[in-house]
């Protein structure tokens, strides 16, 4: 297995929409917004299989989530993740002076993790806030 060196862009998408309503602490809103979106060759110059969880990596943090093929066009060096808490543990917080983080065109590093857990919405705030002691604060 390979680890990859690609340009990041988030992204809104329907799906993510229609979950958004559900809730976004529901497995409907996990199961969309838990995923990069990769160009096929890229996914198997990994050699990996499509639904393989992957560590994604920016300048300023981590997260795990599954590699699918892209849905749309996504050229090879390329890939999307969905906006949401899981796109913004990696999401550079740089604005450029335009009040908005760099949601667009940041490099991050892919790499297999098969083994790794995908950490559902809730705890990955509480973590990112320092708040996790092993147990949500609020319900689900």
């Amino acid at each position: 297995m390979k680890t990859l060196h690609l340009n990041m862009v988030t992204q809104r998408a329907v799906e993510e929409g229609e979950a958004m309503e559900a809730g976004k602490t529901t497995q409907k809103y996990f199961d969309v917004c838990t995923v990069v979106e990769m160009n096929a060759d890229d996914i198997r110059e990994m050699g990996i299989s499509p639904n393989t969880v992957v560590k994604v990596t920016s300048e300023c943090g981590e997260v795990f989530v599954k590699a699918i093929i892209a849905r749309q066009t996504c050229p090879r060096g390329l890939c999307h993740i969905r906006q949401g808490v899981w796109a913004n543990q990696v999401v550079p917080p740089r604005t450029q002076s335009t009040g908005e983080p760099q949601y667009s065109g940041f490099p991050v590093t892919i790499e297999p993790a098969p083994d790794a857990r995908i950490v559902p919405a809730v705890e990955l705030v509480q973590k990112a806030c320092n708040k996790w002691n092993g147990q949500l604060l609020w319900p689900m």
